[in-house]
């Protein structure tokens, strides 16, 4: 039988400070005993977001300089250091229960990894996960960051998948505080133009097979929007 189920709501492109008003109201409603996990499936307009423990030494240009090109940067109360989010990236929040679910923080970071690798093997892609680096990588480069944030067993954020954004974005910054390593996307890994829609249906197929549970969509579903 599935687990407690998740209510899937489509943001398209939301604002990063939208959507972390629309986490904490949905993690003070999980709290409550009998109400439905939430996911939320969604695109940034361009950002830099810095964890509660980033180092803004890895931001290697001036603020001032990312916003004059449209960019924010914002800190940030999730897990890891900076990265960024913006067209052509899939972004998934996922406010789970865990404590209802009997999962460990540990675990829950390691199947949103899975749901990742799962959905990349769907296309023929060898995702892999590095131990000491959240996250999924395709040889050494990080084709999907992984950062979250649990507090009284509730969980906010989660993975943001690069399926076609401007790469060029990612020389501002050491991804995630680690040198020496790349970004990449599934559109660079293929060679193709990507199925974006295809792409976020299969994420939320891995996630509820990675999590035993079912996925229903919310009253106000729309197809997600991920134009450049």
């Amino acid at each position: 039988m599935a687990n407690w189920p998740v209510d899937v709501h489509m943001l398209g492109r939301i604002a990063y400070n939208d959507a972390m008003a629309w986490q904490h109201n949905a993690a003070s409603a999980v709290g409550s005993e009998d109400h439905p996990d939430m996911v939320a499936v969604l695109e940034h307009p361009p950002v830099y977001t810095v964890g509660a423990r980033g180092n803004k030494n890895h931001l290697l240009v001036s603020e001032e300089s990312l916003l004059a090109k449209g960019a924010d940067v914002i800190e940030t109360n999730r897990g890891g250091d900076i990265t960024f989010h913006g067209p052509g990236q899939l972004v998934v929040y996922a406010i789970m229960n865990l404590r209802r679910r009997g999962i460990g923080a540990i675990e829950y970071v390691r199947r949103l990894e899975a749901a990742v690798v799962r959905t990349l093997s769907s296309m023929q892609l060898a995702g892999r996960t590095v131990k000491g680096r959240p996250g999924v990588w395709i040889g050494h480069r990080k084709i999907s960051a992984i950062g979250v944030s649990i507090q009284r067993g509730i969980t906010m954020h989660g993975l943001a998948l690069n399926i076609d954004p401007d790469l060029q974005w990612f020389d501002a910054i050491v991804p995630c505080g680690i040198h020496g390593l790349g970004v990449t996307s599934i559109a660079l890994e293929t060679g193709t133009a990507p199925d974006s829609v295809a792409i976020t249906t299969t994420v939320l197929e891995a996630i509820a097979h990675e999590f035993n549970t079912e996925l229903r969509s919310d009253p106000s579903y729309q197809e997600p929007r991920y134009a450049h």
